[in-house]
């Protein structure tokens, strides 16, 4: 098999300078560069950079795929808007890590088996996934617990371990969650598992308490925040509101949080889920068979109706078929004597067939090859 390798880099908070991009050219003489992005292939040979160097020096998120099945997502946020301690919580094994660069916290989250059924050439997924960047700097945790989940499918975590905090919405993921869910290829019947406890968010009376919050803001602080946002001297004005807003109020919720689950619970949940499903298509497939089955047993019976009013052709039929002396001809003539045979067992003239048969084998036993077929077919 082929080898293919893709890799591309994106910056977010900050344009690459001079420097950064005669770097990033000097490792790749064929990479698209730009202020914000650097993509390449690779069908030979590979990055001569280390990406985890990268993404701590110059970049905020990283995508990898390889036609073998590895896939690598990262993310690099300030260590201020995501506590490290907090990532580290659901961020347990080698699918799913958080470590500090500085005062940056940098996730990283790693499919190694991935099915590559389907061609993938890795372009168009780190436009899907980087929004994540924003929502966890707001506050939504869905994507960490999401990683969590890929630990412990990965059996990165021990059977007695209870659940972290479990975020609200979880049914209901955004298009970002579900790119991450797909690129990672997390269990769906695992995360249907977890989203059973996961309360929804009421956006409507959210809206309202965050409108409320931002109105109750010192003046000066509302001045600082629009001037940012004008200026567009950072990415993350907004993602820090809500954050801010989130830690210091809560998120509205519409039912009670239902106690930690182990992941023992979580595991067994599931394969009732894979169990019932496999019961379900065994049955749908059992049902299938069955009319088929049906269909064939009255299509079999419409032909031999048809075959019955026709009989003195087919025989006329089979002895013009044995005289052109083709294999071919001999092959149809046995068959449609199969299909007599099967309309005298119906019909109850098993002993007219008979007769007739050995009176053609008497008629053509000087043709050794069409005699063979018969034997073949037991039909002697």
């Amino acid at each position: 098999m082929s080898e293919y390798q893709y890799y591309e880099f994106l910056t977010i908070d900050r344009p690459l300078d001079d420097a950064q991009m005669r770097e990033l050219r000097a490792c790749s003489s064929r990479g698209t560069i730009s202020r914000s992005r650097f993509v390449n292939h690779y069908d030979y040979g590979d990055l001569k950079a280390n990406p985890g160097d990268w993404i701590e020096r110059h970049f905020d998120a990283f995508l990898y795929l390889a036609n073998w099945g590895t896939r690598q997502f990262s993310l690099k946020l300030p260590c201020t808007t995501l506590p490290p301690d907090l990532a580290r919580q659901y961020c347990r094994g080698w699918p799913a890590s958080a470590r500090v660069a500085g005062d940056a916290l940098i996730l990283d989250f790693l499919q190694e088996d991935g099915d590559q059924e389907d061609w993938d050439d890795g372009s168009g997924w780190l436009g899907a996934l980087v929004p994540l960047r924003t929502d966890l700097i707001a506050g939504d945790h869905r994507a960490l617990y999401l990683a969590w989940l890929l630990c412990v499918e990965n059996g990165e975590v021990d059977g007695d371990a209870t659940e972290p905090p479990l975020p609200l919405g979880l049914g209901t993921l955004n298009a970002p969650l579900e790119a991450f869910v797909e690129f990672l290829q997390i269990d769906s019947d695992l995360i249907d598992v977890a989203a059973r406890n996961s309360r929804e968010n009421d956006a409507a009376a959210e809206h309202e308490a965050l409108g409320n919050w931002i109105a109750a803001l010192a003046d000066d602080e509302k001045t600082a925040l629009l001037l940012d946002c004008a200026m567009g001297s950072t990415s993350c004005v907004g993602g820090d509101l809500l954050r801010r807003f989130r830690s210091q109020c809560g998120s509205v919720a519409s039912a009670v949080e239902a106690p930690p689950r182990t992941v023992a619970e979580l595991r067994a949940a599931t394969a009732l889920i894979k169990a019932e499903r496999r019961r379900r298509e065994a049955e749908r497939t059992e049902r299938e068979r069955k009319r088929r089955e049906r269909e064939e047993v009255k299509r079999r019976a419409d032909y031999l109706d048809n075959l019955a009013a026709q009989q003195p052709d087919a025989w006329q039929h089979i002895d013009a078929l044995i005289a052109e002396r083709q294999a071919r001809s001999y092959d149809t003539a046995v068959q449609m004597l199969q299909d007599l045979q099967d309309l005298a067992l119906r019909d109850g003239d098993d002993a007219e067939f008979a007769e007739r048969l050995f009176a053609l084998r008497a008629e053509h036993r000087r043709k050794s090859t069409f005699i063979e077929r018969l034997q073949r077919a037991e039909l002697l």
